[in-house]
């Protein structure tokens, strides 16, 4: 009870000390040690370790809903506000003027979270967090049990295509990670891309948002120790999957009408791309979106060039 009324609405260990009748060393142990071992007794279940089957299943669904193939997840990172650390100076101060630590969390087509990589420091960017994080590490190293190449749906030339996360900007372009074209070079071609891609990284803000919304500890600054902050983070998204998973309203199939692949009247030039990097697999995803878009991608991103 303790745990989850503080989680729910962020209230001080003072108030919690008066509420339970304890004392407020008493209330901040039994919240270290019970969002600790809901993390043990949950993860497993609900934040398990990808596997194979897990990947093709996010990619299946993030077809079914959004019409975008071979995608596996959205990356981004969240600043969690916490209160300066002892004798830490300002290794948690980030550019957004507060004390934080770094959330950094891919997720699936309905919100849920499918990695998380907890504690990094507030002052690093989101790029270099995911370099120095384990779902980085594994990335580099091949060490996900991605799926194996496969041809994008409905493709004439059959290339195969590598399964691929997307993220915004500051993350890197690799050929298993999406970002979108800068604004300086758009064309219609990249706007789409960048479209398309905003689309599916949606998900992981929207994880985001309702992570906020459900435990509205995070929207004041958390006054613990580093390690309990850490706790308290990876309690909160594995139990976010369990209400997500068990409660949570997933979402539904868009109006069909709406995502069928439609005869396009703007020509696309026959290009080779080498989708050996991620530059040319880039351009080939480009190319396809290009051949069966969805009709409100043009009114919305096709301007007169």
């Amino acid at each position: 009870m303790v745990s989850t009324k503080y989680l729910a609405t962020g209230c001080s260990f003072r108030t919690l000390a008066h509420y339970f009748k304890r004392g407020d060393k008493t209330i901040g142990k039994v919240i270290a040690e019970t969002t600790e071992a809901i993390w043990n007794c949950l993860q497993p279940q609900f934040l398990p370790v990808p596997d194979n089957e897990m990947w093709k299943d996010v990619a299946e669904r993030y077809q079914e809903l959004w019409k975008i193939p071979n995608y596996i997840g959205s990356i981004d990172g969240k600043h969690i506000r916490v209160k300066k650390f002892a004798n830490t100076g300002s290794r948690n101060f980030n550019y957004k003027g507060y004390f934080s630590v770094q959330l950094l969390a891919c997720a699936d087509a309905d919100g849920c979270f499918i990695t998380i990589d907890v504690g990094d420091l507030g002052r690093n960017s989101d790029g270099g967090v995911f370099h120095s994080s384990r779902l980085g590490r594994w990335l580099q190293s091949g060490g996900l049990d991605l799926p194996t190449l496969k041809p994008l749906p409905n493709d004439e030339d059959e290339i195969a295509i590598p399964y691929f996360f997307c993220a915004d900007g500051v993350f890197p372009l690799k050929s298993y990670i999406m970002r979108p074209y800068p604004k300086s070079t758009l064309t219609n071609k990249k706007r789409i891309f960048n479209y398309r891609l905003s689309i599916a990284r949606k998900s992981v803000e929207c994880a985001f948002g309702m992570l906020t919304s459900k435990f509205r500890v995070f929207e004041t600054p958390i006054h613990c120790s580093e390690q309990t902050v850490i706790s308290i983070i990876k309690c909160a998204c594995v139990l976010h999957n369990f209400i997500r998973t068990r409660e949570g309203k997933m979402y539904t199939i868009r109006n069909m009408h709406a995502v069928q692949n439609i005869q396009l009247h703007h020509q696309v030039e026959n290009v080779n791309h080498n989708v050996r990097t991620a530059t040319g697999i880039r351009e080939y995803i480009s190319d396809y979106f290009m051949k069966p878009g969805i009709p409100s991608q043009w009114e919305h991103t096709v301007q007169n060039e």
